[in-house]
């Protein structure tokens, strides 16, 4: 689990396609410090599994359901992604309950800058817009964030974010431009709402990917 608070921007170093997956190493100086081999680390919003440790570097396998049904498989050598740690037990709640299973991904509409923060506003799938409530939590690239504005309806569905400077500047949203495809993953919560309510009928409820 992880609470989408990104501890340091990593880059992709290599990546080997397979027939069926794709293997990527990736420079991540702070969150090796303490990994080891079977550790979960989150990429740009993923679950993956630490499968081989450098210095400075981990590898993982990503496969090839993962890589359709989300952003990673526009990843190359250089791409900056996202990194965080599986969160410790007695670790603070700093984002909010995240668990690296992408529900979907959208694609950045319009990025609106002004004096001290920046208006992101991404085409979502309408599918996952019953998951969305003006102030709930989203994860966007692994990045906790609070729903700012909801709008639109079926293909044309939206759904607005505000970045501070430090969330710019210490994520790869502050790179990001109109036609960026991300990550997204809802509020967990919701969809148990959701479960709750609708009994044994899970008609409608997403796919999500993961490497787990």
């Amino acid at each position: 689990m992880f609470t989408g608070i990104v501890e340091e921007l990593g880059v992709i170093a290599d990546r080997e396609d397979l027939s069926d997956a794709a293997r990527f190493t990736v420079r991540g100086p702070i969150v090796t410090t303490d990994a080891g081999h079977g550790d979960s680390i989150a990429v740009n919003g993923v679950c993956l599994t630490v499968v081989d440790l450098r210095p400075g570097e981990f590898t993982v396998d990503v496969m090839r359901e993962t890589l359709r049904r989300s952003s990673l498989s526009d990843l190359a050598a250089g791409s900056t992604v996202n990194l965080e740690r599986a969160m410790p037990a007695n670790g603070r709640f700093g984002g909010h309950i995240v668990q690296g299973h992408v529900d979907g991904t959208g694609t950045i509409a319009t990025v609106s800058p002004s004096e001290n923060w920046t208006v992101v506003r991404i085409a979502i799938p309408a599918e996952l817009t019953r998951y969305l409530v003006e102030k709930g939590s989203i994860t966007v690239d692994g990045v906790s964030l609070t729903v700012s504005a909801v709008g639109g309806s079926g293909d044309d569905s939206w759904f607005e974010i505000s970045l501070i400077p430090t969330t710019l500047n210490e994520t790869n949203l502050g790179a990001a431009r109109p036609g960026a495809v991300v990550n997204l993953e809802v509020d967990v919560i919701a969809k148990y709402v959701e479960r709750l309510h609708l009994g044994s009928d899970t008609t409608g409820t997403p796919d999500v990917a993961g490497a787990k």
